[in-house]
């Protein structure tokens, strides 16, 4: 606090920079933030390269990774008692969520480690890591994910917690053996940077109408498409959100549990995927059904199995969300019917599929030159695009048919469906992207 703050400490810093300075509360994590980038922009103006723990690391890092099995939520704040090389993993995350990483990469090459950061859905190669410094850095966070540090021939998987002050961040860790060395990806999820409001996704508000009325029946199934890292779980969760209620039993079944809906407020139900144990997305919602469900959500239809149980479950009475990887929404129709459901199946029972994707902003402080905050790429941040396909009568009756996806997008088309590319555009005419991002998220118009 700013009374705190000794009077004489205050004088002799400013006698030494010759300013009057004037005391203000911050919270530990802005004051870390700022120091980070002043620090960032200290070492661009002295050329690239992070400093990097000392050769004598290697008798710090065998205490530090004994140390961090007993250590649980790692604080990035905190730097008190820790050895280089935790040091300087901490600085690495903290670096990564300060410039919005999802993704934290170390791949190993032939004589160095490539530390790559994937930012608003594209990798940046951020700089080069020494070999025995990555070999020791993915020891480290294989502790922190309760990994098996010994095997190093066979992929696995791990979690773990950190905090930044008062920000809590849940990481998912992969790892892969390859030719050099084991590759390391971290999944950074910030619990509350998380947005769950359809508006606050780009949504336009006509398509966020037709999408909450098919959302919002007593029974159906509702898909929401698109490739991986579309944004599809950060839609189905604000839709939970939207419609939940008292008087609905709303459960879900994924892979995996992507974030945890009761810290929200929100009494949701969620389990999760296990193979080993013979819990798959059928299984699951065959045992989901037991439980006197009103709305389900399956994280993915992957196979005919699911699809029937997700399409038998909305015929008797359930709300049922899902997701599918296609192109676009008229895809999703004949999707079902590839894997072997019934056309007349499809058309009963499907109210509405959404597909979306993410596309770059132009950053507004450089507009879209280029700077250090947005790493010269002129666009920071991200919003989705999305398009809705509602059934009507003809529609419905043009799936029972079998009718191809030519034809359906055709029909589509005649009642004034909108493609992802079109809506994209809609985008760019307001200065939001650019044509070249729409295109490279989107592929090119019809």
């Amino acid at each position: 606090m700013c009374e705190r703050t000794p009077k004489a400490a205050l004088w002799n810093l400013g006698a030494a920079l010759g300013l009057t300075l004037v005391p203000k509360d911050a919270s530990a994590e802005w004051i870390a933030a700022e120091l980070d980038r002043l620090a960032s922009e200290d070492q661009a103006a002295r050329g690239p390269g992070l400093d990097l723990p000392t050769s004598e690391r290697t008798d710090d890092s065998a205490e530090a990774l004994l140390s961090a099995l007993s250590s649980g939520r790692q604080d990035l704040l905190s730097t008190l008692g820790k050895a280089p090389l935790v040091r300087f993993l901490d600085a690495l995350l903290f670096e990564a969520l300060r410039l919005g990483a999802s993704d934290i990469h170390l791949q190993p090459m032939a004589d160095a480690c490539l530390l790559r950061y994937r930012i608003d859905g594209v990798l940046h190669t951020i700089r080069s890591l020494p070999g025995d410094l990555s070999r020791e850095l993915t020891g480290r966070i294989k502790v922190l994910g309760a990994m098996d540090i010994a095997e190093k021939r066979l992929p696995q998987d791990g979690r773990t917690e950190m905090s930044i002050g008062e920000r809590e961040i849940d990481a998912r860790i992969s790892t892969y053996p390859s030719h050099h060395g084991e590759r390391v990806v971290l999944r950074l999820l910030d619990k509350g940077a998380q947005t769950f409001e359809l508006s606050a996704l780009g949504m336009p508000a006509p398509i966020e109408s037709d999408f909450l009325a098919a959302a919002g029946r007593s029974h159906g199934l509702v898909l929401v498409t698109g490739p991986t890292g579309s944004g599809k779980t950060t839609t189905l969760y604000a839709t939970l959100g939207r419609i939940a209620s008292p008087e609905l039993n709303l459960m879900t079944i994924e892979d995996p549990i992507e974030y945890e809906l009761s810290s929200l407020g929100l009494a949701v139900s969620q389990s999760q995927v296990h193979s080993k144990k013979g819990i798959t997305f059928s299984t699951g919602l065959r045992h989901i059904l037991r439980q006197d469900p009103d709305v389900i959500l399956v994280g993915e239809i992957r196979d005919l199995d699911t699809a029937r149980m997700a399409i038998q479950s909305s015929q008797t009475g359930h709300l049922v969300f899902s997701t599918l990887h296609t192109n676009d929404s008229v895809s999703a129709v004949t999707r079902l019917i590839d894997i072997g459901v019934e056309p007349y199946l499809v058309a009963a029972s499907l109210s509405g599929v959404l597909a979306q994707r993410l596309v770059r902003k132009v950053h507004g402080a450089c507009q879209g030159r280029g700077c250090m905050d947005c790493h010269g790429t002129g666009m920071r941040g991200r919003t989705g695009v999305f398009e809705f396909l509602a059934l009507d009568g003809d529609l419905i009756g043009a799936i029972g048919r079998g009718d191809s996806l030519q034809e359906l997008s055709a029909l589509a088309r005649e009642k004034g469906h909108r493609t992802l590319y079109e809506e994209g555009m809609r985008l760019v005419g307001q200065g939001l992207t650019t044509r070249a991002e729409v295109e490279r998220v989107c592929g090119g118009g019809a």
